[in-house]
């Protein structure tokens, strides 16, 4: 019956059509064509444009079972390729003010390489508009963890805290950012008491918002941390609200980049923090004048210059890599800051997977190139601070 119905429809369009003038009928073909194309778009591979190549791409490098259960332990989304084991659960932070309840999701990366010995840690911040398993895959640093034997957790902030799930990098109180900091800080040493991770190799990483975020915990916890990484940053010091961060991001800090940092931190006492920066030069939403104010606040941060801006220490080596051109400021042989600008790269991952938003093939693979420099890093660590660590 379906059948001889679908035969008497197709017979009655085919009678109506050629009743229809030939400039409509036409149009009709056109538009059904059209139709047809934008269906085979959405479902195309890499090679696609628009949503679906993306969905396509992730489905291809997603393994069936994803598991989506507090502590699954199961290959991450991030990435078929890697060998470790990813663990997406939550962690109960210190409670913010007004806020009886604190859970921190994460997802964390442990490679095969790394099991029974002390394994450096890195913590990935993500950027505005990504989740973890989007930022896991996009930079491929899982990659990098099988290759190196380090392990990776990525905090992942909550829709109900930013509907774009962006960390309060610019709000430093106890109910924005700083308290997003302290639940960073608790996450790590709760990794250190119960995963095996050393505590003199931990490392800060993070794009855009998520690297404004590990400015503030370099800042805040320097102890904590063994050396940071910041992608497509805003400058340090000058926004306090989401307004002056969005002037920040699109003109830079109008402010001395060294007097601002000077207001937040004794420079004097801080125990320095090495850096490495990377910029896009055709960044359209987080300003490359960014990447030159935070070089200036790292160099004040780890003595290189002085309150007037005037070099006391150190020297600089220039090199040029590809799309990459590298500042090197280094004590002896080894580089304390160094701030990488890519020409041609947007706001995005350079060396990443294009088919995940927020990351792309231009440039060198920073995954790789952030790692090769924090590891040369550690932070040795006091007695008060062991004990603190473990309260």
């Amino acid at each position: 019956m379906t059948k001889s119905l679908t035969k008497l429809w197709l017979q009655g369009l085919k009678r109506w059509m050629n009743g229809v003038p030939a400039a409509q009928a036409e149009s009709l073909r056109q538009a059904t064509k059209k139709k047809r194309r934008k269906r085979a778009d959405s479902t195309k591979g890499p090679a696609g444009t628009g949503v679906g190549s993306v969905r396509a791409a992730r489905a291809a490098r997603e393994p069936r079972d994803s598991g989506k259960t507090r502590e699954s332990r199961v290959r991450p989304r991030a990435g078929a390729w890697t060998k470790g084991e990813w663990t997406r659960s939550y962690h109960s932070a210190p409670p913010l003010p007004g806020r009886l309840v604190n859970h921190l999701s994460y997802g964390l990366y442990v490679p095969p390489t790394a099991a029974g010995r002390a394994m450096p840690l890195l913590v990935m911040l993500h950027g505005c508009k990504q989740t973890i398993d989007e930022f896991a895959m996009g930079t491929r640093m899982n990659l990098v963890a099988d290759a190196n034997g380090f392990a990776v957790v990525y905090p992942e902030q909550s829709k109900h805290a930013h509907a774009h799930r962006c960390w309060h990098w610019y709000d430093d109180v106890d109910t924005a950012g700083l308290g997003e900091a302290r639940a960073v800080v608790s996450l790590v040493d709760f990794l250190i008491e119960h995963h095996g991770v050393d505590p003199e190799r931990i490392y800060l990483a993070g794009l855009s918002a998520g690297a404004g975020l590990a400015s503030l915990l370099a800042l805040h916890y320097p102890e904590r941390f063994a050396a940071v990484a910041l992608h497509s940053a805003p400058a340090l010091g000058e926004a306090h609200s989401g307004m002056t961060a969005m002037d920040v991001m699109r003109r830079g800090a109008r402010r001395d980049p060294i007097a601002l940092v000077d207001a937040l931190v004794d420079a004097a006492r801080y125990p320095g923090m090495p850096a490495i920066i990377v910029h896009g030069d055709a960044d359209r939403v987080v300003a490359p004048k960014n990447a030159e104010q935070l070089g200036l606040a790292f160099l004040r941060l780890n003595g290189f210059v002085d309150h007037s801006g005037n070099f006391v220490t150190g020297s600089l080596h220039e090199t040029t890599e590809g799309a990459a051109h590298i500042n090197d400021y280094s004590t002896g042989n080894r580089a304390i800051v160094r701030v990488c600008r890519v020409a041609g790269l947007g706001h995005a991952w350079a060396g990443g997977d294009e088919a995940v938003p927020f990351h792309s093939g231009t440039g060198p693979d920073a995954s790789a190139m952030i790692w090769a420099f924090l590891r040369e890093h550690r932070r040795r660590r006091t007695t008060a601070a062991r004990k603190a660590a473990v309260r």
